[in-house]
Parts: C-alpha cells; structure tokens; sequence
C-alpha cells in the first residue's frame, strides 16, 4: 500500500473551529477521527514535519524504520475493542497482519522462551518451561489473576471521561476493584505466587512494553499488557506509516484539517475558559474545546498560561507523577531481504542470564555495564507490503532502556551537532546493542550496511518529553491513584487525550483519543463505537 501525504504544511486561517487537537500521536488522531465523524469541525495540529507521533515512521539511506509501533495485540481478531477502535477512525481501512504463533522470545544467556499467541496455549507452554508442581500451580493462579483485571477494564475507562460535577466517590466506586491490583508492585504480587526468580524473570520478561521493571511497576499495568498480547499480536500492513495514512483522510473526508510544521505557542484562556490557541508565528486560531496530545505535563506548564497554572496549583497536581525511563534506538539497514538473512517475524526480549530485572537495571550505572534489556523488532519481516517496497533491503530495530541522565549535558545543543563525546557516547550503546542482535541472529555479523542511533534528546526535541521517556509518566502504583490523568481539566473546554489519560502503548493512546471524545461529546463513545463497528 504506498504511504501518501493527505495533509498540508501550516498556513494561518482565521477561521473558528469545534475543536483544535495540538498534537498527531495515536490519542490525537483518534480524537480528531470521532470528533470529525461526530460533525465537528475538527483542526489537528502538529509541530513535526511528519505526522503521527511515535507512530510515523522515518526514511534513511534507502532505508525506513517505525519510531515507536512494533506490534499491537488483539487487534487482528474481530470483535475486540482494539480492532473496532481501529476499524472505526479508519474507516475499515487500516489492515493488520498477524505476527504468528510464537510473537515475543525472551533470551536469558542461552535459555529462550516462546510467548505463544492464545491463553491457554501460552499457559501451556509455560508449564513446560516450569513443570515443577509448584510452579504448575504459580502458573494457574497468575493466570487466574490477569483473568481478573481484564474484567476490571470498563470501569477504568468510564471513570477518565466522568465530567467534574460527577461527585467523586462514583469515580472511586468504579475504581476500587482495580486499585487492589494498581497498587501493588508486580513483583509484590508475583512473589505471593512463586519464590522462584526464574518463573518471575520470564513472567515480567515484557516489562520493557511499559517500562518499568517489577519492583517498580504497578501490577494493573502488567497485567493490562500480558492481556494485551496473550491472543496474540499483529502488525500494521504498509508499515507504521498507514496509521496515518488511513486515519488522516478520514479526519479530512469529515471536513477536518491536519496541519504539519504547526508548532502551538500557548493556549488561550479566558475566565477559565480555554478558546483557542497562539502559534508559535504569533497566529490566532479560536475553537469552542482545545484538546492536548502533548502529555499531562507539557499542556499544564508549557502550554498553559502561567497565571492559569498557578491559579488552579497545576505544578503540585503534577508532583506524584514520575517521567517514564529513557530510551535509546538502534536503527539497521541491511542490503539483503528477509528471506535471504533469515529474519524472524518474532520479537526478541534479550537480558543477561540472572533473571533479576530490578537487579540489572539498578546495576546499569555506564554504557560499559551489562545491558538489562534489548527489545529486537524486524518490521521488514513484520510486513507483507516490505519486499515490494524495499527489494533486496531490510531493517531491524534494537531498542533500550537507560538514564536520560547520561544524555543531560548536551541537551541544549543543537541537533545532529552535539559533539565528539556525544558522538562517542553513542557509539559505545550501538556497539551493545549491536551484541546483543549478534547473540539471538548471529547470521547477521558483517552484513549490516547501515546503523543510526536516536538517543532521549531526539524524543526531546521531536515529541517534548522533557526527559526523552517515550511512554510519559511511568507506570509506577502512584499513577493509578491520580485523578488528574482524565479527560477533563481544571480549564474548561480543555481536555487531554493520549496515553497519559489511559495507559502506554498504541492503543492505549487511542483509547485515550475515545475517553477524550467521549468528554467533548458528552456521550459513550466506547458503546457508540461498538455499535457502529457490529455489522
């Protein structure tokens, strides 16, 4: 499927609008989609050169490679809230591909163990893994466990889209049942079933899905991605690219605008009431709601005015939330296809053979230290539409985690001219990461003809995350208690959307655009959605 461009570079219009979104990451694509099938007159703005968020893809060296979509679960079976969500602000024509049986390999030292699409063909094999009885019967009742939070999703999504004057104790009925399980650790709960270090190393091994090892990530989130994937997982026909593709022209078919190079300045507020934005230009564009993807913390202290953030003691509201940790990307170009390299479809989760995740990240003081976590993607094996596309090419994605804190000191230089240490530095992380691709595809030695780096400060300059964190707020149990992380603001008619509203990933992102949708429309977008993706 060839990737257009359906969207224009910013020109100023004086025009009013229903609706202005700042930001074109899944959760502002997908609220400008509903709002714009809902008959509102819909502006999405974007300050990149490229739309979509950490879903738009980039073009090197003949080469292309996602920034942030690697696999998405549950979206490739009909009838699943990810499939219709996608179904609906695509218009049915965002296709996916099913990542086969075996999705994700966690690799401690030599030992590998396949995550299996199905619950009770994972928990099957899992059992193999560990036949000892009790680890049979930790295995049992883990699975039993995220039998239980996956019942508990409704409530959490009805609760981010409750108006203010919902009295706050309906809010806290919704979410009692969930907060048992967002409260506790993973790894507090996990160690109520099983002392073996083993079965919770391999349990947790996709931890890096939302960034945060055991002992530091709420349980519900956990357990929100082992559900995720446990059917499965799929991946986007054309690449990342065709979620704005799809997406875009369905925004604009509904009388919508999107507009890239369109940096927002500020929001304007008047008696509490947002109206409109400033661009960066100095431009004036007015709309009856303004709804931010730019993350909780950039809308309330970068976009807001200051005056407005201290009125309402915004500052404080944010103090119990935590950035997500860091990451760096490795980026490969190979001048041979799939096929001939003997590429996998699967991902790879490789970490050092110790299965104590806490234990790796908190002794990951340098790049010279072993790393905890490699996250191996191969997009050009994931897509059917690759060979046509790119003949005779492949791409691979090596990802880690690691301190924004090494990256700090030249945070304020300029792109692309940081510096022989900077340069250095990058070097040094490549070179691990590229040991680490070497141990699962040894094949590989010698053939790579390309790599790039991107590091925290690149997520920085093109996302705004302050700290390069590319899933937000982290994880931990506090987020969950947090109320500010909803639709609704203190600042009427302003409202946030995204992944900071629901959770990390993809379709947590969109969820966030139908809870933000929901709020503005002052109706169930979740059950609307339903309906109209049953046929």
């Amino acid at each position: 499927m060839p990737i257009g461009l359906p969207y224009s570079r910013f020109t100023p219009d004086a025009s009013a609008y229903d609706a202005i979104v700042i930001g074109s990451g899944m959760g502002g694509m997908g609220v400008a989609a509903i709002l714009a099938k809902a008959g509102k007159k819909v502006l999405l703005l974007e300050q990149h050169y490229v739309i979509g968020g950490f879903s738009h893809v980039f073009k090197r060296n003949g080469y292309e490679w996602d920034v942030g979509l690697h696999y998405v679960g549950d979206v490739h079976r009909t009838g699943t809230l990810p499939n219709r969500a996608f179904r609906y602000v695509s218009n049915g024509k965002l296709e996916w591909t099913s990542m086969g049986d075996v999705y994700d390999k966690a690799v401690f030292g030599d030992e590998i163990y396949d995550f299996v699409r199905g619950r009770q063909q994972l928990k099957a094999r899992l059992q193999t893994y560990f036949p000892a009885a009790p680890d049979v019967e930790a295995i049992e009742r883990y699975f039993q466990l995220l039998d239980d939070v996956h019942a508990l999703h409704p409530g959490y999504f009805i609760e981010k889209a409750l108006p203010p004057f919902v009295p706050a104790w309906i809010g806290r009925l919704l979410q009692k049942k969930l907060l048992k399980y967002a409260d506790r650790t993973t790894l507090s709960v996990l160690q109520e079933l099983t002392s073996n270090t083993r079965l919770i190393g391999v349990l947790t091994a996709q931890y890096g899905d939302y960034g945060l090892p055991p002992a530091q990530s709420s349980f519900y989130m956990h357990a929100l991605v082992a559900n995720h994937y446990i059917e499965g997982a799929a991946y986007p026909v054309g690449g990342s690219a065709s979620l704005a593709a799809t997406i875009v022209p369905v925004i604009e078919a509904h009388g919508g605008k999107v507009l890239f190079n369109a940096r927002v300045a500020s929001i304007l507020v008047s008696g509490n009431t947002a109206t409109g934005v400033q661009m960066a230009d100095g431009t004036t564009l007015r709309a009856k709601a303004v709804i931010s993807d730019t993350g909780i913390v950039n809308t309330f202290l970068k976009l807001l005015p200051p005056e407005v953030a201290q009125k309402h003691r915004l500052q404080d509201v944010l103090q119990p939330l935590a950035p997500a940790t860091a990451h760096v990307g490795l980026y490969v170009g190979l001048r041979q296809s799939p096929e001939e390299l003997g590429l996998p479809k699967n991902n790879y989760w490789v970490f050092p053979p110790n299965y104590d995740h806490d234990r790796s990240q908190a002794n990951y003081g340098s790049a010279d230290a072993p790393l905890p976590v490699a996250y191996i993607s191969f997009p050009s094996s994931k897509d059917p539409t690759w060979t046509t596309r790119y003949p005779g090419r492949s791409v691979i994605e090596v990802i880690g985690l690691l301190p924004y804190a090494w990256f700090a000191p030249w945070a304020d230089k300029p792109w692309r001219n940081r510096g022989a240490d900077y340069v250095a530095l990058k070097e040094r992380i490549a070179d691990t990461l590229l040991e680490q691709l070497y141990h699962v595809e040894p094949q590989l030695k010698g053939k790579i003809d390309y790599h790039e780096l991107s590091t925290p400060l690149s997520t920085r300059k093109f996302v705004g995350h302050e700290t390069g964190a590319m899933y937000g707020l982290a994880h931990t149990p506090a987020r969950f208690r947090q109320r500010c992380l909803r639709a609704h603001t203190p600042v009427r008619g302003l409202y946030l959307t995204g992944q900071d509203v629901t959770v990390a990933s993809i379709t947590g992102a969109l969820l966030g655009g139908v809870v933000a949708a929901s709020a503005v429309l002052k109706s169930n977008m979740l059950s609307h959605i339903v309906r109209e993706t049953s046929a």
